[in-house]
């Protein structure tokens, strides 16, 4: 059988409700996810947080309780129970999907305990100044786990693993306080001076005691769910090193590959490619800088030059280490980074996502489902449309015509494996229009049709593998050769 191309999903979105049963849901589903020409499910975070039930699964409390514990008022996570995700894991593998578990390493939340620590005031926008003198705080920085009952792990987390904390509860006051004796790390990314500190309990990497226990858990979270793969949460805020040695002594002790995407925000080019190298490759990237650029050309009212959509992004210049997306539980209409695409742009940002040989794609569950929380309608007919356009025929060599500040598009030739493949895209964020573009000889002598179903018309390729190819306006048209497959 050939080879598909890949593509990723990020199953959840931030306001699945607390009874969402996510795990029963992607089980049920994935049979479906794999016939459309998904690839790899990115899950939520599994292990038991601040909010109990009601948490998304970034404010980790405790990284064993994978939903068994009766821990933060509940024994299930938000998405079910520990069951749950590891049946769920086995009939993704089950359908040839790869699984991507979603790690939280940067920080704690929700201590059982409190400690009297030495600590200093810092600058919140600068994190190296001092804005006190060192003075005793209560920092909430103690973990026992009583409900686990040492059952995993007899590791107890005091203030010697942390940095610091947010917040002092002998003041009751708000702020960015470092532990007497400590320092943030340096290689990590430099805004607010040093950005080491982002919530909770920052957790202290340098401590030789934290690294072997989170490598540890690492093997020990392997070994239970028999996951494939790792979306590393936050790792502008993580020194380097760590993640780096982290990933590379897991897949020595398991032989596994362990693919890894690693989020990093920042719309500086410069700055994921530093990392990429700082890491020595060991992991992807997300394409944040891709995702500004689909943002700001949605909020254009089509006078955003279209020729550089793809500029400074990640995938132009490293497309083997770039995940590209166009919106994600982040970027969601309420959410930190919010910088949702506009409704319109979307199906133009997929097509530029999926159809293009550069990079790893990633579609979004609030894009697909839609997200009730918001009113915001799913688009899944047209995503499958594209998932599927590109499962069967984005193959061959590619060709752009990036030749119009409003309407471009590009080729692809298709290859002899997939039978049929090969196409044409135009789109435009402007006026509708056509523009002739060349597909190749497999193509040519043949009738294309808008797999999207924007466009009712049909185009003759001609003998030297011309056509004329039409979009609407504020629309994109696939066209390619099979019409059942959509049927």
């Amino acid at each position: 059988m050939s080879k598909i191309n890949e593509t990723m999903m990020q199953y959840f979105e931030w306001y699945l409700p607390p009874d969402c049963k996510l795990w029963e849901k992607v089980r049920t589903q994935a049979s479906y996810l794999e016939t459309i020409g998904i690839t790899s499910i990115w899950l939520p975070p599994a292990y038991k947080c601040i909010g109990g039930k009601n948490d998304t699964g970034y404010a980790v409390y405790d990284l064993y309780d994978l939903g068994e514990f009766d821990q933060k008022g509940s024994i299930e996570t938000k998405y079910g129970t520990k069951q749950e995700y590891i049946d769920a894991i086995k009939t993704l593998k089950g359908n040839g999907l790869s699984v991507i578990a979603d790690i939280v390493f940067n920080h704690r939340m929700g201590a059982d305990d409190k400690e009297e620590v030495m600590a200093t005031e810092e600058m919140v926008n600068n994190r190296n100044v001092d804005i006190s003198e060192p003075k005793l705080i209560e920092a909430w920085t103690k973990y026992n786990f009583d409900a686990r009952n040492n059952k995993y792990s007899d590791f107890k987390w005091n203030w010697t693993h942390f940095h610091g904390v947010d917040w002092d509860e002998k003041a009751k006051k708000k702020g960015v306080f470092k532990f007497y004796g400590k320092h943030w790390d340096n290689d990590v990314d430099k805004e607010n001076g040093n950005y080491d500190y982002l919530m909770g309990c920052d957790i202290d990497f340098n401590n030789v005691d934290v690294s072997d226990e989170l490598i540890k858990w690492g093997k020990w979270y392997l070994d239970t769910t028999n996951i494939d793969e790792f979306r590393l949460d936050a790792v502008k805020h993580i020194r380097a090193d760590f993640l780096e040695k982290w990933l590379k002594t897991l897949r020595d002790q398991t032989g596994k590959e362990l693919p890894a995407v690693g989020e990093y925000w920042t719309t500086n080019l410069i700055s994921l490619q530093n990392y990429i190298k700082e890491t020595d490759g060991v992991m992807k990237l997300f394409d944040v800088p891709l995702h500004y650029n689909f943002f700001n050309a949605s909020n254009s009212g089509g006078n955003f030059d279209m020729r550089t959509i793809l500029d400074n992004s990640l995938v132009k210049a490293n497309p083997d280490m770039a995940v590209t997306f166009v919106d994600n539980h982040d970027t969601q209409p309420g959410q930190s980074l919010f910088s949702w695409v506009q409704d319109w742009f979307k199906p133009l940002a997929y097509a530029i996502i999926l159809l293009r040989k550069a990079g790893l794609p990633c579609i979004f569950y609030g894009d697909y489902y839609g997200i009730p929380h918001d009113n915001i309608q799913g688009k899944k007919d047209i995503l499958e449309r594209l998932i599927m356009a590109r499962k069967y025929f984005a193959y061959g060599d590619l060709r752009d015509y990036f030749d119009h500040p409003n309407i471009i598009g590009w080729t692809l030739s298709g290859d002899y494996e997939h039978t049929d493949s090969g196409m044409a895209v135009v789109m435009s964020d402007g006026a509708g229009g056509a523009k002739q573009m060349n597909v190749g000889m497999r193509l040519a002598n043949s009738i294309l049709y808008d797999c999207t179903g924007n466009l009712k018309e049909t185009v003759y390729v001609d003998s030297e593998g011309n056509g004329i190819f039409y979009c609407n306006g504020g629309s994109v048209s696939v066209w390619i050769k099979k019409e059942n497959i959509y049927e």
